[in-house]
């Protein structure tokens, strides 16, 4: 549930897109001085912020949200420089769109919070970042899927998804929500063979 390939240059169309998605400081921080507008975008919406953060460019990132760049700011496919971050695991760059107004109550194309994908892929430090931050824990999305489910159903059920259940369980994760065929975290848990999150589950109640 995250965005594709990186950008490319003929789809970036002002100096600062231009700049944000080779990756320039210098032609960046220029494009900044000149008064080129942060929330310009290429063809596809994508703001200069939403390529850096596609690049995993936290320097350019670090540089355009300092500067006031929307960490909101939508794309032609409903994701934000935030909801992105939180998507991938760009822990830095998560953190920095936390502290300049990023909205948890936010939800990308599938109807997700950013803590949704973040549980999905296992990403610990993102998923504390965003617990710590205050975001819905029990969020559902169009998929019928929390937060926990999501770390179940498409998790490969190692460590750092092990830890990731732990996390979401402390936060007040409801254990028991099912998804729309009335299949609970732990019997997707049990049906998948993942012995140490259906343990962990069933030591916190769950059913």
């Amino acid at each position: 549930m995250i965005a594709g390939s990186g950008p490319s240059l003929a789809q970036a169309s002002t100096p600062l897109t231009i700049a944000a998605t080779n990756g320039d400081i210098t032609a960046l921080e220029q494009a900044i001085a000149a008064g080129t507008p942060l929330e310009s975008r290429d063809s596809r919406q994508r703001t200069a912020l939403m390529l850096a953060v596609q690049n995993r460019d936290i320097e350019a990132a670090r540089r355009l949200i300092e500067a006031g760049a929307d960490v909101n700011a939508r794309d032609d496919i409903e994701d934000t420089p935030y909801l992105l971050a939180g998507a991938s695991g760009q822990i830095e760059i998560l953190r920095l769109t936390l502290a300049h107004g990023a909205d948890l109550a936010s939800t990308n194309r599938y109807g997700g919070t950013a803590l949704i994908p973040a549980s999905e892929h296992g990403y610990v430090e993102t998923v504390e970042a965003l617990i710590a931050a205050g975001i819905n824990v029990d969020h559902v999305n169009r998929l019928g899927w929390t937060a926990l489910l999501e770390a179940v159903l498409l998790g490969n059920g190692g460590p750092d998804q092990v830890t990731t259940v732990q996390r979401l369980i402390a936060a007040g994760a409801n254990l028991n929500l099912a998804d729309l065929d009335g299949v609970t975290p732990l019997q997707h848990a049990n049906a998948r063979g993942y012995v140490e999150i259906a343990r962990v589950l069933e030591q916190a109640g769950a059913q």
